[in-house]
């Protein structure tokens, strides 16, 4: 008698036992680092939020340092930027330059090429939540040169 319960018991706990779990993780487990010069210009921290574990989606937190900024590039499935400290600015090729602040969303869609950083005289902190295609999220384009940068 004790045996079917055990074996029910088990049958139970089973799936239980294979259920995915929470995950929690603090900024300092999930560290980051200075953005690369080929991909960055001035002093940029760039933090991962979360990896791609839901639909290649993928989320990093950037800090531009007054000044900084990325170079143009595109995403394939396209970028949000959530605004979460300071001023900054972004722009789509062939557009004017325009300001991202504090609480600001901004949407590039898929294969718009765009860069995004700071203004001159302030910092900006973002998120940004882009997706996966074929197992690449980015494309890299040219430095944004300061003549651009300043226009």
């Amino acid at each position: 008698m004790k045996t079917p319960i055990a074996a029910l018991a088990l049958a139970l706990a089973a799936p239980a036992a294979l259920a995915q779990q929470i995950e929690h993780t603090t900024p300092l487990e999930r560290g980051g680092q200075i953005g690369s010069p080929e991909t960055f210009t001035g002093t940029v921290f760039v933090a991962p939020v979360f990896g791609p574990k839901m639909n290649d989606v993928s989320a990093g937190e950037v800090t531009f340092m007054p000044g900084a900024r990325s170079a143009w590039h595109t995403h394939p499935v396209g970028q949000f930027l959530v605004v979460t400290a300071g001023t900054g600015w972004y722009q789509e090729q062939g557009q004017e330059k325009r300001v991202m602040r504090t609480g600001d969303v901004v949407f590039a869609p898929a294969d718009v090429n765009h860069w995004h950083g700071a203004t001159e005289e302030t910092s900006v902190t973002h998120y940004a939540i882009q997706a996966a295609k074929d197992g690449s999220s980015v494309t890299w384009g040219e430095l944004v040169s300061d003549e651009d940068y300043g226009s």
